[in-house]
C-alpha cells in the first residue's frame, strides 16, 4: 500500500520541477539582451531631444529637415537654436549644452576644435554671397558699381559673422581687380550704415527698406522674401564659396542620436534638402 501511494507523489514532484525549470529558463530572456545576443528595441527608441546649434542661414532647411527627420526618427525631437556662427561657438565654450554644432566657416568650427569640444568636422554644405536690394530700390542700385555711390546705405553682417568676413573678401577680390580697384572698396564700405550679428538681420533690414542693399547668402533669397527683395549677382571670380562644416560636441548626453542627425545631413536625404533651399551640395553620401 505505501508504495502505491508513494507513486502519485513522485509523478507531483516530477511535474513541480519540471515547471520550475520552465519559469527559470523563461527569466533569461528578461534582463536586456536576447538568447540570441541582441538588444530590445524598445531601448533604441527612448524619447530623444537633440540640441542642435546651426547657422542663421540654415534655419528654412534645417526646418524643413526636421518634418522627414521626425517621420524617421520618432522618438527624436529637434530643438535649434539658431544664430552667428561666432555666437554660437562661444556659447559652446561657455558650457551651453549642444548636441549638434553646424557652422558657416570653418574658422569657427576650428575654434570648438581647437577647444577639444567637437569631434572631427565634416563640410556638409557650400553657398554663394549676393547683393540685394530692397524690390522699390529706393537706392537706385542697378550694378555692383552703384554700391559705391556717395550716400547709399549699405547694411553688412559684423566682420566676426561668417558673412560678414565673406563679404569683405568678395570687396578684397574687387578692390584687387582693373574692373573695380581700390577707390571703389573704400567707397562701398564708406557706405556700410550697420553692421549685424547674423544673416537674418541684414536681409531683415533689407526687404523693410531700411537700407539700400545688403550682402547676404544668396540662400538667404528665400520664398518668403523673394517678393520683397531683388537680387545683384556677384560673378563668380569675385565670388566666395562659403563652406559649412558640421560636428556632434563631445559633451553630448545623446551621442549615438547626435552622430546619426549628422550622417543624415551628410546622406543623400539631407543633401537634397539643402540643395532645394539653394546649397550647393558637396556630395556627401554620410557612410
Amino acid at each position: 500500500m505505501k508504495r502505491q501511494h508513494r507513486a502519485p507523489l513522485v509523478s507531483i514532484l516530477i511535474l513541480l520541477g519540471l515547471l520550475l525549470a520552465a519559469c527559470g529558463g523563461g527569466s533569461t530572456t528578461t534582463s536586456g539582451t536576447s538568447s540570441s545576443g541582441s538588444t530590445p528595441t524598445t531601448a533604441s527608441q527612448a524619447p530623444v531631444t537633440l540640441n542642435i546649434f546651426a547657422a542663421a542661414s540654415l534655419t528654412e532647411s534645417f526646418n524643413a529637415i526636421a518634418t522627414q527627420y521626425k517621420t524617421a526618427h520618432p522618438n527624436v525631437t529637434l530643438k535649434y537654436n539658431f544664430n552667428g556662427s561666432q555666437i554660437l561657438v562661444q556659447q559652446i565654450i561657455n558650457g551651453a549644452p549642444a548636441d549638434v554644432f553646424a557652422s558657416a566657416d570653418t574658422t569657427n568650427m576650428q575654434k570648438a576644435t581647437a577647444a577639444g569640444l567637437v569631434t572631427t568636422p565634416k563640410v556638409f554644405a557650400q553657398n554663394k554671397i549676393t547683393v540685394v536690394i530692397p524690390a522699390g530700390n529706393p537706392g537706385n542700385i542697378t550694378s555692383l558699381k552703384d554700391l559705391a555711390k556717395k550716400g547709399e546705405k549699405i547694411v553688412v553682417a559684423a566682420p566676426a559673422v561668417p558673412v560678414g568676413k565673406y563679404g569683405l573678401q568678395v570687396l578684397d577680390k574687387m578692390g584687387k581687380s582693373p574692373q573695380y580697384g581700390p577707390a571703389y572698396e573704400s567707397a562701398v564700405k564708406a557706405n556700410f550704415v550697420s553692421q549685424e550679428d547674423n544673416v537674418k538681420a541684414v536681409i531683415q533690414k533689407v526687404q523693410l527698406g531700411e537700407a539700400d542693399a545688403g550682402i547676404v547668402y544668396r540662400t538667404d533669397v528665400t520664398t518668403a522674401v523673394a517678393n520683397k527683395v531683388k537680387l545683384i549677382e556677384i560673378p563668380d571670380n569675385f565670388n566666395v564659396i562659403a563652406q559649412y562644416p558640421i560636428a556632434t560636441v563631445k559633451s553630448s548626453k545623446n551621442a549615438a542620436a547626435a552622430q546619426d542627425f549628422v550622417q543624415y545631413i551628410l546622406s543623400s536625404g539631407g543633401q537634397t534638402v539643402l540643395e532645394k533651399y539653394g546649397f550647393i551640395s558637396t556630395g556627401s553620401s554620410g557612410s
